[in-house]
């Protein structure tokens, strides 16, 4: 799958796949899967049982943020794969059968489906239902885990506060047993001392401990300063030089804001040398992971400033390509959303139009004067004779590789979540 998911998606794959977990697998090369057929208005090629909610939202709220009107067909495929109580899964095939007891419904399509259509505007009831149904899974500490009633989690904590924030809620005033979905946030960052000091962990393991994780840590900086998935860069004081981790005073938690900071802090330590962060999949060795390195860019921009997220940028506008081409709608639009917080041109990222590219993985955009759909046309042919002269490889890669690692048993870890999930369910 594409970008950030969890493990738990890799446990409904062998649950549906009926796949036993090997101790290990010869053959790293992706397979095709029987992939249900592609619907009309479904940005990507690839299978969309495992992200099709996730990458839609994030293609459409891209869209949105670089003035572009996602195509109409895009946002009726997206609304009519709501349940009647408000949540998303991550794809139903026949969006015209009722969800029932089966439907893998989960916390992050919801909450990236809320941030797509308020972004989008007009479409406060379905907002509206998806939040409630937000607040209902919401844990005692606070927090949401990526499954309803799951361990609450980082990332699915940060990305319900960025559809609270879309939709005008204050997550601080949402509350469970007397707890907000900040001091869930503030339970899984680290203090400065020790190893990973201030980052964010996933999720204590079974001991309790905290390790840290950088896909956590972007995802909960942005968070913490109440902003989403498209957040604004520059609300830091770039002057200020590299964020410092500076511990709360004896007694005390750290607050939101000192906790992005302190998470900025980590960061630009794990950049500071290659200006990009490296993979957590075992064996992966030094690879670099540019998801998170896109989503470290956004962290950095709004808790410091866009001086504070150059390096990565500049090292994902020399590097970008291959993989978004292989990753997809989603890849596409993370890049743009780190373009938009650190104040460069997606329309000019290292030479790409990466508007246009995001554009030719979906239906054509509504455009009044019709020629940004001719244009669009044009580079989704280009784009399919690419794919083709390709082989079938990356046509499969995301597809395969959800497949892969449901087989592995090792979890979704391109985000670098999959092992603390895996420890917290064994």
């Amino acid at each position: 799958m594409n970008v950030r998911r969890s493990a738990a998606v890799v446990t409904a794959a062998v649950t549906v796949i009926g796949l036993a977990a090997p101790a290990a697998v010869a053959d790293s090369s992706p397979a095709p899967s029987a992939s249900p057929s592609l619907p009309p208005g479904l940005h990507g090629s690839t299978d969309p049982r495992y992200d099709g909610v996730w990458r839609q939202s994030l293609a459409l709220l891209a869209q949105h943020t670089v003035g572009v009107r996602p195509a109409a067909e895009a946002v009726d495929w997206l609304t009519g794969q709501q349940c009647a109580d408000g949540s998303f899964p991550a794809f139903r095939a026949d969006p015209g059968k009722a969800c029932d007891a089966r439907t893998a419904v989960d916390t992050n399509s919801t909450a990236a489906a809320v941030q797509a259509l308020a972004a989008l505007g007009g479409h406060d009831a379905a907002t509206g239902k998806a939040v409630s149904w937000l607040k209902s899974v919401q844990n005692k500490d606070g927090g949401w885990g990526y499954t309803p009633g799951g361990p609450s989690d980082a990332n699915s904590t940060s990305v319900v506060i960025g559809a609270l924030a879309a939709v005008g809620e204050k997550p601080e005033s949402v509350v469970k047993n007397g707890r907000s979905p900040y001091d869930a946030l503030m339970g899984f960052a680290l203090p400065c001392s020790g190893d990973g000091g201030g980052a964010f962990a996933y999720q204590p393991d079974k001991k309790g401990e905290l390790t840290a994780n950088a896909d956590a840590t972007a995802a909960a900086v942005v968070a913490a300063l109440g902003q989403g998935l498209a957040a604004e860069g520059g609300s830091g004081k770039s002057a200020a030089g590299a964020p410092r981790c500076v511990d709360a005073g004896k007694g005390d938690g750290p607050d939101p804001a000192r906790a992005a900071a302190n998470g900025a802090s980590y960061l630009a330590r794990a950049v500071a040398e290659n200006g990009h962060l490296v993979s957590s999949l075992p064996g992966a060795g030094d690879q670099p992971d540019y998801g998170n390195t896109a989503d470290a860019v956004v962290a950095l921009a709004v808790q410091g400033g866009a001086a504070q997220a150059q390096k990565p940028l500049k090292w994902l506008e020399r590097n970008f390509e291959e993989w978004a081409e292989q990753s997809g709608p989603a890849a596409y639009a993370q890049l743009v959303f780190a373009a938009h917080a650190a104040g460069a041109d997606p329309r000019d990222f290292g030479g790409v139009d990466l508007v246009e590219r995001l554009n030719a993985t979906g239906p054509a955009p509504r455009a009044a004067d019709g020629k940004q759909a001719e244009k669009t046309a044009r580079s989704t042919a280009k784009s399919e004779d690419s794919a083709q002269s390709s082989g079938s490889g990356l046509r499969w890669a995301v597809a395969g590789g959800v497949l892969l690692a449901a087989a592995a048993g090792i979890g979704l870890v391109l985000r670098g979540r999959g092992n603390k999930r895996r420890e917290q369910q064994s």
